[in-house]
């Protein structure tokens, strides 16, 4: 997301605030390894990532608004890109989340969010389900399904796209806290998601681990572990490896450690949450 001017100064002030407890390179911190650097020239503003479920070690990455309808494949060791996937069908006014999951059918999919409502003015939201392509190769594809989506208390932004199994959440990036939903996958109009319960403010990104055991959530310092899938129990919090404007967030193939993104950052980093000094809420 570009930021309006007075969120840039919050960013700024969230910065100042974590200078000293994140003062040292992220390889000198304890739990957290820098893998690599991302160096396509088309990473303008890493907006959102998810684990293959198809190719070992590739991640889903896409843009934020002004990108375009493109999905890029890359390797979580290297940063390399592989594929470069053109979506079909679907209009990217501001893709802000991104998750995979098996369909209780086997199917793995990619969601894609159409969902940043930086004005909250839009009459609804899209998802997007895009079948995993079974070969890394530059393609166009289309979505097997669009599902629009729109909020009890009216439109909302929102940054964070979760899955797992045949379910979907949301959650809204609000100033002072924002929502957990329940996304109801409706074929025909325009369904109304489900909230679960409140959440912080400014929650940028949120995955579901491998194995559903557990997710996380992440705003631009910090991240929240729960157990279960939503809406969960909170094991706390702990603070991430400071990235101007971080918002990408996904789990090792293990479930064990987390990656992180950036839109100004061209780093990847890996985060041990069992290191990481924990708050409890």
């Amino acid at each position: 997301m570009r930021l309006p001017r007075w969120r840039v100064v919050l960013a700024v002030g969230m910065w100042v605030a974590v200078t000293f407890a994140v003062s040292t390179p992220a390889q000198a911190q304890t739990g957290v390894t820098e893998v690599c650097r991302f160096r396509d020239s088309r990473f303008t503003e890493i907006s959102g990532m998810a684990r293959s479920l198809l190719h070992p070690h590739v991640l889903w990455l896409h843009n934020d608004s002004g990108g375009g309808p493109y999905l890029y494949a890359v390797d979580e060791r290297t940063c390399v890109t592989l594929a470069t996937i053109k979506i079909q069908g679907a209009p990217a006014r501001d893709f802000e989340g991104i998750a995979t999951a098996r369909l209780s059918n086997g199917d793995a999919v990619i969601w894609l969010g159409d969902v940043g409502d930086n004005r909250d003015s839009w009459p609804y939201l899209r998802l997007h389900r895009i079948l995993e392509p079974a070969v890394l190769t530059n393609e166009t594809v289309t979505p097997t399904d669009t599902f629009r989506f729109t909020y009890p208390d009216g439109p909302h932004n929102t940054e964070a796209v979760m899955a797992f199994g045949d379910h979907v959440w949301v959650v809204t990036k609000q100033l002072a806290h924002g929502a957990l939903y329940s996304v109801p996958l409706k074929r025909k109009g325009v369904a109304v998601a489900r909230k679960l319960r409140t959440e912080g403010g400014l929650v940028t990104d949120g995955a579901v681990s491998p194995d559903g055991t557990k997710y996380v959530l992440r705003d631009y310092v910090n991240a929240e572990v729960l157990t279960g899938l939503p809406p969960g129990r909170s094991t706390g919090f702990f603070a991430l490896p400071f990235q101007l404007q971080g918002e990408g967030i996904t789990w090792t193939a293990d479930g064990t450690a987390l990656l992180i993104t950036s839109e100004r950052d061209a780093r990847l980093i890996r985060v041990e949450p069992a290191a990481m000094p924990v708050r409890t809420p």
